[in-house]
């Protein structure tokens, strides 16, 4: 969507999001309560650590709405100009090659009998392979986990991308009716407002608070603010040194000091409001580099999307080479080791393998040469 080039500041942001999800998942399966790292740091530091992974995807959240927003506006100049049918092809490009491998894989699988794959009924309802193919693909997987459970162990991360989805299916027609900037930064602060009312009202639902859309929609609609703000006086005093680094710090704490389900009314806010003070940072600073021993957190940023859709295929099935009940100490953290290699291995695989080939080809075939959309643009 974009001739710009990658900017290494979000591309780590992006990493940060994604390991931080890929530890939450991690230790959920294989609790690091007994291994090394929790005696040298005590376990209520590591858990404080690992147990927030969703606050990472409220960041992947607002980077989104930041892209999508800041790429349209960079190709046709003004939102009120943006061709819905070459935003709605490039995002099929984008997104659904990974999701049917995923569905695929996952189904394959199943029949295949590994028991982990196979759906489960945490609230005692069971949920059909079919059913849950079907809200894959029509983007309303949160909804069938708020209503039966986390129903289907690797197919259950689609619930964010369900959320994404919904959103981006109204944002060209929104950027055509509304046509001004000053009209869309309105509907987009309204939406930031219903965000933590609803989970406000949601408290005691996880279902509502974590994963329906209106608990969500805010982080993206932030995103979206972020770009329309970016480039006016204040972006200049957020992106001051001293403003980026107190933000991180104040993240931190946010993020170390309670559970999501204790802080998830302004907690999710707050890390949102702060990834956007970051990403101002990053789009004042522009596309700048970053230190070297932040590179492999740059490549998992670039790398997020085949990261998030398939690393509980990786996990699920190291789950079923090596059982949790029997893996003990340090053998974890050495399988922790094994599982972001591989998790690492796999996202690159498919990205340049299969990925990237047929995100051109839907955009050669189905939009003109002059509506093509670079590499370095991918979202």
């Amino acid at each position: 969507m974009s001739t710009g080039p990658r900017n290494p500041r979000i591309d780590t942001l992006r990493g940060v999001s994604i390991l931080l999800v890929l530890l939450h998942h991690f230790n959920i399966a294989y609790v690091l309560r007994d291994t090394a790292v929790a005696w040298a740091f005590g376990w209520d530091a590591v858990h404080a650590l690992v147990r927030n992974g969703n606050y990472g995807v409220t960041m992947f959240f607002v980077i989104s709405g930041y892209l999508i927003t800041s790429n349209a506006r960079r190709r046709w100049r003004s939102l009120g100009a943006i061709s819905a049918r070459t935003f709605y092809v490039s995002r099929i490009a984008r997104i659904m090659p990974c999701l049917l491998l995923l569905i695929v894989l996952v189904n394959g699988l199943a029949a295949a009998n590994v028991p982990i794959f196979i759906n489960h009924v945490p609230l005692g309802v069971p949920t059909s392979l079919w059913l849950v193919n079907f809200a894959s693909l029509t983007f309303w997987m949160n909804v069938l986990i708020g209503s039966y459970g986390w129903v289907n162990y690797a197919l259950g991360v689609l619930w964010s991308l369900s959320i994404e989805e919904v959103f981006y299916l109204s944002f060209p027609l929104l950027c055509i009716v509304l046509h001004r900037d000053g009209r869309l930064l309105a509907f987009w602060a309204l939406v930031v407002a219903i965000g933590p009312l609803y989970r406000a009202t949601h408290s005691g639902d996880e279902g509502g608070f974590l994963y329906a859309y209106f608990a969500c929609f805010d982080g993206i609609a932030l995103g979206c603010c972020t770009a329309l703000l970016a480039d006016r006086p204040m972006g200049r005093t957020l992106a001051k040194r001293t403003t980026q680094w107190m933000t991180v710090a104040g993240m931190t704490v946010l993020y170390l000091a309670w559970p999501i389900a204790q802080s998830h009314v302004f907690g999710v806010t707050g890390i949102a409001l702060g990834t956007a003070v970051i990403l101002i940072g990053a789009h004042v600073d522009g596309a700048c580099g970053s230190a070297r021993l932040l590179a492999p957190l740059r490549l998992s940023g670039k790398l997020s999307y085949e990261l998030y859709l398939f690393h509980l295929v990786v996990l699920g099935c190291l789950r079923t080479l090596y059982p949790p009940s029997s893996t003990h100490g340090n053998e974890k953290l050495l399988l922790l080791g094994v599982y972001l290699v591989l998790s690492a291995a796999v996202s690159t695989l498919i990205a340049r393998g299969y990925a990237k080939p047929l995100d051109h080809f839907v955009k050669r075939r189905w939009l003109r040469a002059s509506a093509q959309v670079p590499d370095g643009a991918r979202l």
